[in-house]
């Protein structure tokens, strides 16, 4: 049985890039591996759409937005975070621990903060100093209007820091015409990686405020990687064999264009939500991200039974909802190296399982309205 990995995170990673992380490990703090990290640091720039510095972190995608947070908003300040989920709530949490006072502005589950919400609180708190939000939130599988965000924050001195660890290289994501001061991303999503490394995009704007913040850091300590950007090289020891993996997989994104892949993304979407309104469930997020479907289990199905059966039996590895949502929603991935007739798979494996499980199913129906979907019909 052929094992399929469909959750958006980690997700597949493509043979050539693991073969090239396969090779002998070689000293890191070399001219060669300088001009890895420098063809790396310019295909993140491509990818993120900016031409603003983008550091270098060995940590997950966690450890970018603690370093933004930690180093650009002093303790006993103020910051307003925007969440719908989860991975939005973590941030709520960072600022928490190191002493910033959090205001949320939050959404239902299944939905996402509008850009009214955000007005009213920069409204109500006109000296918060940073605002945060998370682009694609994968615990629910809602998007967030960046672009619009960003007109409102860049009237204010506020900073836009925002958490693109499972959007950046699967939807659309222009940093600098959206006016990102600090965006954070992780490896193990759309960069076709495994987990271990994260990048931050700083802007200029993001730089001053650093500059003037005695931030509580050591590691993370943005200014550190500042000072050897130029080489360019990193401040403690990088996990150099994951960028020589990601140089691989950044390659094979310039190959095929970074509005080509959103377009493709874009497809996918659809065809796994065709699919899934054929199959007469319910769609979750409201709005969707492209990088993954949320699916509502019907209800008297056991959700995590459904999620067993597909891995055991048919070796199709989704996710499943998180917290409240435990055993409620199913979350199907098509973002990075997961292509059309991988979702193909998980829908044929939700109908065979759905049907076992008493849903009443029309086989094909679902893998039908994919075809459909993805062929223009």
């Amino acid at each position: 049985m052929k094992f399929r990995l469909l959750t958006p995170g980690p997700t597949p990673v493509p043979e050539e890039t693991l073969l090239e992380m396969a090779r002998p490990v070689p000293y890191h703090r070399t001219p060669e591996a300088r001009a890895v990290l420098r063809e790396v640091l310019e295909g993140l720039q491509y990818v993120l759409q900016t031409k603003n510095d983008v550091v270098a972190l060995t940590s997950s995608g966690t450890g970018a937005l603690e370093a933004a947070l930690v180093c650009s908003v002093p303790r006993g300040a103020k910051a307003i975070c925007a969440y719908a989920g989860r991975f939005g709530e973590r941030w709520h949490k960072i600022w928490k621990t190191f002493g910033v006072e959090s205001i949320p502005v939050t959404a239902p589950p299944g939905r996402a903060v509008t850009a009214a919400q955000l007005e009213r609180a920069l409204a109500d708190h006109p000296d918060a100093v940073a605002v945060c939000a998370v682009h694609s939130e994968t615990s629910t599988g809602v998007k967030h209007d960046l672009a619009a965000f960003g007109k409102l924050i860049a009237r204010t001195p506020a900073l836009f820091i925002v958490d693109a660890i499972s959007s950046a290289g699967a939807l659309e994501l222009r940093t600098d015409d959206w006016q990102i001061d600090l965006l954070g991303t992780g490896s193990q999503k759309a960069l076709m990686m495994p987990p271990g490394l994260a990048f931050l995009s700083v802007s200029p704007k993001a730089w001053t405020r650093i500059e003037s913040v005695q931030a509580p850091a050591f590691y993370f300590d943005l200014k550190r990687y500042r000072a050897k950007l130029k080489d360019p090289d990193t401040p403690f020891t990088p996990a150099h064999t994951l960028l020589r993996g990601l140089q691989v997989s950044l390659k094979r994104i310039r190959e095929k264009g970074i509005t080509n892949i959103w377009q493709e993304c874009s497809r996918l979407a659809a065809a796994a939500r065709a699919a899934v309104q054929a199959l007469g469930l319910e769609l979750f997020a409201d709005p969707p991200a492209e990088g993954l479907t949320s699916i509502k289990v019907p209800a008297g199905t056991d959700g995590l039974q459904l999620l067993s059966k597909l891995e055991k039996q048919h070796g199709l590895k989704l996710a499943g909802g998180q917290d409240e949502l435990k055993g409620k929603i199913v979350r199907l991935a098509h973002m990075g190296h997961i292509d059309y007739f991988d979702v193909l798979a998980g829908i044929a494996g939700l109908e065979l399982v759905l049907m076992e499980l008493g849903h009443p199913i029309r086989p094909g129906s679902g893998v039908a309205a994919a075809q459909h979907s993805w062929a223009g019909c």
